[in-house]
């Protein structure tokens, strides 16, 4: 529009209202031309229409030098007084409101952020002087523009979320502020949750706990007490359960003379969880002439929407705590699994009911079936193969066809596997490679696992996703990851060794089962080694097995003599051995060099097994580096659970012989982080 006075340039109008304005001044330029012809027409109507058209111009004149300033000043006026009212709703919203500076400095509060932090009005420091969890490097970036932390204050918790504001566009076209390319502002709020969480933690401590308490030799005790004093050992026993959980208003029934049922609020369990369930200590002092320690396990379920299944959830536990030996609490929080106890050496239950039970299954699933792939954890050991063995033997007596997968040939089952491979008694698919098996999959076959219960850990997991029908048999205590959906699982951790369990076996699914020589060697080498020499976890049913297995030909010397170690890895053995570090006096930790071993790992357990003839070692733990992982045996004697150092790495076995892999680790990282996982269970009394 036209100049003002001083040449300075009066406010130029655009958009909707420019045309507000244009369109009448367009309107009058069509009436001079409407008159103009009118004129060539008719001049009386000419006449009328031109006073029309000058009283029509002079509005129009009158409206845009008389009443346009007046209309751009109201609605100025307007726009400062909307401005006032948005920054007067601002400075008393409800929520409390901030705006910082890129380093946390405050611009600005409204009245909600001076009541919540008891600050002043004019209050201008650093934010982080009330709110150490405010610092710049928690700030947004321009691209997500926002985020959430959560903050105490003055014991409220509050919820604060952090937005970005470009300063570039605050600031464009005002010449007062300077601005670099990456500066912001930022805009905080802060929402009060404490009411919030309390009523979720109250929810949380009401929740329904079940809890399954077993006592796991109860029997034996029993019998190792005087008759006179029997009926006092198990009153004993209800006075102890029934007064660990009274402080927790807990309901405490019995379902039958071993077995109790607890139902308490979650609050409670999560006192007994600091406590480390205590009882399983306490139930072991009691003493009233029984020779037998007396040990429970407690199976904790909570988490789910109904009663019912948390009650599930604590079976489930509990059968994952007497699967893993007893003597310990497994807390099931949905899918969250927590283990405590579990550190002393579980007793073998000298019962041969069970195998029969298991035996008689067995036989059944292979009647019904006419294919039997047999296989058992990946970077096979002679128990592994040997087990494997046993099953095909069974398997063939009952006339069904079978194989074996065996993927990598180690140097201690290959003086072994030779003795089979060629042999005219022996189909030449006897063996078959993991990659190779899927093949033989059909409608009316069984795959049966041997010496593990995890699935990711088996010489060919797709087995067990393509095959229907699944049958276990391990001796390991069982873990949160365990095969699931078998037709038959014998997890025995009390049975010192996967071949001592398929040799039981083989004595109650047929009675004409007869072993050659080679094959009950397999069979007695497979106990030997995972009991180092009938030197640990050896009890009457091992002894028993092994003596079966020597009725059938097993030949102790040639046994040996098959397992002896070559001259280079016994070399490397004793290396390891030498440079090994002793840790808090009790743990040695050391590298087993593979190079030249045909099998590393089988070189690191044996390298673990003689750290442990040193006096004053507890425990024992070699890393071996193989095929870009990190393998590390562990073994103890009785004083140190190694399977739980084991499980924090994310492995597993037993008490005294476990095992861990580690990826993507450099060794010195390895060392430190068992270092850490043991000083870090000591200090929790795990170990």
């Amino acid at each position: 529009m036209p100049d003002s006075k001083n040449g300075k340039k009066a406010f130029k109008y655009s958009g909707i209202l420019r045309s507000f304005f244009a369109w009448p001044l367009y309107i009058g330029a069509i009436l001079i031309v409407i008159c103009a012809v009118m004129f060539c027409i008719n001049t009386t109507a000419a006449t009328v229409v031109s006073v029309f058209m000058l009283i029509y111009l002079m509005a129009c004149g009158l409206m845009f030098f008389y009443l346009r300033p007046r209309i751009m000043s109201g609605m100025v006026e307007f726009a400062t007084n909307y401005s006032q009212v948005q920054k007067q709703l601002l400075y008393n919203l409800s929520v409390p409101y901030s705006l910082l500076d890129n380093n946390g400095n405050v611009l600005w509060t409204n009245k909600a952020m001076q009541e919540c932090l008891d600050i002043r009005k004019d209050f201008r420091k650093n934010i982080n002087t009330l709110l150490p969890e405010v610092t710049p490097s928690v700030f947004p970036d321009n691209e997500t523009g926002f985020k959430e932390i959560r903050l105490s204050y003055k014991e409220r918790d509050y919820r604060a979320e952090l937005r970005c504001i470009d300063a570039e566009t605050m600031a464009q076209g005002v010449d007062i502020i300077e601005h670099s390319n990456n500066s912001s502002m930022y805009v905080m709020y802060m929402f009060d949750e404490t009411d919030i969480n309390t009523y979720i933690q109250k929810l949380k401590d009401e929740r329904f706990v079940v809890g399954l308490v077993y006592i796991d030799n109860y029997e034996e005790a029993l019998d190792s007490t005087d008759d006179v004093r029997k009926s006092l050992l198990a009153g004993l026993i209800d006075k102890r359960v029934n007064k660990y959980f009274s402080p927790g208003a807990a309901i405490v029934r019995k379902m039958e003379k071993d077995k109790y049922i607890v139902v308490f609020r979650y609050k409670y369990l999560e006192k007994l969880m600091q406590d480390r369930f205590s009882i399983l200590e306490e139930i072991k002092s009691i003493k009233i002439g029984n020779e037998m320690t007396l040990t429970l396990s407690l199976g904790i379920g909570t988490g789910a929407a109904d009663y019912a299944k948390n009650y599930d959830i604590a079976k489930a536990a509990m059968d994952l705590a007497l699967g893993r030996g007893g003597d310990q609490a497994v807390v099931k929080d949905g899918e969250k699994i927590l283990y405590y106890g579990g550190k002393s050496q579980q007793m073998e239950k000298n019962t041969r009911v069970k195998v029969r039970v298991k035996a008689h299954a067995l036989r059944q699933i292979l009647d019904n079936n006419s294919n039997v792939l047999v296989m058992g954890h990946s970077i096979a050991d002679i128990d592994s193969f040997g087990s494997a063995l046993g099953i095909y033997v069974i398997a063939k007596k009952l006339g069904k066809e079978a194989h074996i997968v065996l993927g990598e040939v180690t140097s201690s089952i290959r003086p072994f596997v030779n003795r089979f491979v060629g042999n005219e008694d022996y189909a030449d698919d006897m063996f078959v490679k993991p990659e190779d098996a899927p093949s033989y999959i059909n409608a009316s076959s069984v795959v049966i696992v041997v010496d593990v219960n995890r699935p990711q850990r088996t010489e060919c997991p797709e087995l067990l996703e393509r095959c229907k029908t699944v049958v276990v048999f391990d001796h390991h205590r069982r873990q949160s990851d365990t095969i699931t959906g078998a037709v038959l699982s014998y997890v025995d951790p009390y049975a010192s060794s996967a071949s001592e369990m398929i040799t039981e076996m083989i004595q109650y699914v047929d009675d004409n089962i007869k072993l050659k020589a080679f094959e009950a060697d397999a069979l007695y080498a497979g106990i030997n080694i995972d009991t180092d020499g009938f030197n640990s976890k050896s009890g009457p049913r091992t002894f028993e097995a092994a003596a079966f297995l020597r009725r059938h030909g097993a030949d102790v010397t040639r046994v040996r003599k098959m397992l002896r170690s070559n001259m280079s890895e016994y070399k490397a053995i004793a290396m390891a051995v030498s440079r090994a570090e002793v840790y808090k006096d009790t743990f040695a930790i050391t590298i087993f060099n593979g190079d030249g071993v045909d099998t590393p790992t089988v070189g690191g357990a044996k390298a673990a097994n003689e750290l442990l003839n040193i006096s004053g070692i507890k425990a024992s733990f070699v890393i071996t580096p193989y095929e870009n992982k990190l393998f590390i045996s562990a073994r103890s004697i009785d004083e140190v659970n190694v399977q739980l150092v084991m499980e924090k790495l994310g492995g597993g076995g037993h008490m005294s012989i476990a095992g861990a892999q580690l990826t993507d680790c450099t060794i010195d990282q390895a060392i430190n982080t068992i270092k850490l996982t043991i000083d870090n269970m000591i200090k929790d009394g795990e170990i």
